[in-house]
């Protein structure tokens, strides 16, 4: 199937073929078509398949062919028509640069908001008029509150990456959202999202009006293209592991995840003194230094990129071949997430978890997620120590005097701008997932990320 025979216009047709993209992913041929009907639609996707022009080629054509809705508007600048809601700086300027750029053959405007720096310029640009508004919860909310966005004739609502904004905390800023909008028969509402758990299922119920179910790849499944190894090590020397492996592999182009921001730092500091470029990614960073780090990840400057979780969903790089989890994550969920952000648009990559005896739970819960045992390999020189004696794993600290990548950092990942971090919560290796919507309650009553 071709992206003409979705019905899409000329004008945005055009923009897709100079991106060159011909053939539109499964994600992109089920939603497009019922997005273009006016339907609301609840999207399941793995990582890196697309969901991203699966909602907004439609949104852009839908708009040039719609005209504005002018009753019960507010005086001064025209109200805002779409609405991209989602959960990270990094997704909402990568979801703007596609938005830009799909719909530079239409008339309209676009902004992106989100913390982390001034609010001022983006009020500048909200008086002028935007058309589509992709936006993080936070300071959409700031924004609602000096009443400089109105939202009160919106068109379309879409709320991207739906799953990552509740383990994020940001249910109640959603629902806070939702309560400035139009009712939900009064404009098309699409949710997409990688997973479907319960908590979803009931926001869908709140936001969506009797919605079309696309699914496109089993729950919680691992791309098929991307490899993926488990290298046992002590927590000790997963860093000298890591500086071996990418010089040995000749890596040129590696992710990095850790647990905590402290972690991050670290890492990046000890990769630096081993030769090797690097440099760290998380919301303690000032988006500037977050922007600058992405950039240079992306042309080569630099090599070795260390990020927590915030980036697992926000990180959108072409043809990136390496992931590796220095540390496997509390959530077995975020392990697929992870990972996805390797082998996108049908290339290839490989993955690599870095697992010491403290994480053979994690390791055990992630297996039993993805219904697969990882392939294991051990390099001469790096066997682990028998005598070492497993110890807890705290969320936002790493027990234990010898990990080189535990850190002191506490409060949520993920968490910038003017967001107030909490006390972290002692949670045993393994964590399920069922209990990620306690720690959402917790996470959301200590502040919002911008």
């Amino acid at each position: 199937m071709s992206f003409e025979a979705l019905g899409l216009s000329s004008e945005v047709l055009k923009a897709v073929l100079e991106e060159g993209y011909e053939t539109p992913t499964p994600i992109q041929q089920k939603a497009i078509p019922l997005v273009l009907t006016g339907k609301d639609v609840m999207a399941s996707a793995q990582t890196g398949t697309g969901k991203t022009a699966g909602f907004t080629l439609p949104l852009l054509q839908k708009l040039s062919q719609t005209p504005r809705r002018t009753n019960g508007a507010r005086k001064g600048s025209p109200p805002v028509r779409a609405l991209i809601l989602t959960p990270t700086r990094e997704l909402a300027a990568q979801i703007a640069e596609s938005v830009a750029t799909y719909g530079k053959y239409l008339k309209f405007r676009s902004a992106v908001v989100f913390g982390g720096v001034s609010i001022n310029p983006q009020i500048s640009q909200l008086r002028k008029g935007v058309d589509i508004l992709i936006a993080t919860p936070g300071r959409l909310l700031d924004h609602a509150s000096q009443g400089t966005v109105d939202l009160s004739q919106l068109e379309v609502l879409v709320l991207d990456e739906a799953d990552r904004m509740l383990d994020m905390g940001f249910i109640h800023d959603v629902k806070r959202v939702l309560a400035l909008l139009p009712e939900t028969s009064e404009r098309q509402n699409l949710l997409f999202s990688a997973t479907f758990s319960r908590e979803i299922k009931q926001l869908a119920q709140r936001m969506l009006n009797d919605p079309q179910l696309v699914e496109v790849a089993p729950q919680n499944a691992t791309a098929d293209r991307i490899e993926q190894q488990v290298y046992r090590v002590d927590k000790g020397r997963k860093r000298e592991l890591l500086s071996r492996l990418i010089h040995d592999e000749q890596w040129e182009q590696v992710l990095v995840f850790t647990r905590t921001k402290h972690g991050a730092n670290r890492l990046a500091e000890q990769l630096e003194r081993d030769g090797l470029s690097a440099a760290a990614i998380h919301g303690n960073k000032s988006q500037g230094a977050r922007t600058r780090a992405l950039a240079g990840f992306k042309d080569g400057k630099i090599r070795v990129l260390v990020a927590t979780d915030i980036a697992a969903r926000g990180l959108d790089i072409d043809q990136l071949p390496n992931v590796v989890n220095f540390e496997l994550p509390n959530v077995p969920e975020d392990y697929v997430h992870r990972i996805g952000r390797t082998a996108r648009a049908g290339m290839s990559g490989k993955a690599v978890s870095l697992v010491c005896i403290d994480e053979d739970k994690l390791l055990r819960d992630i297996e039993r997620l993805i219904s697969r045992e990882l392939p294991r390999v051990q390099i001469e020189g790096f066997e682990p120590d028998p005598s070492i004696k497993a110890e807890p794993i705290r969320q936002g600290r790493q027990g234990g005097g010898r990990s080189q990548g535990s850190g002191a950092s506490r409060g949520p990942q993920g968490r910038s701008g003017n967001a107030r971090s909490g006390a972290g919560k002692v949670q045993p290796a393994g964590t399920q997932a069922a209990n990620r919507s306690r720690r959402t309650r917790s996470r959301a009553s200590s502040g919002r990320s911008a």
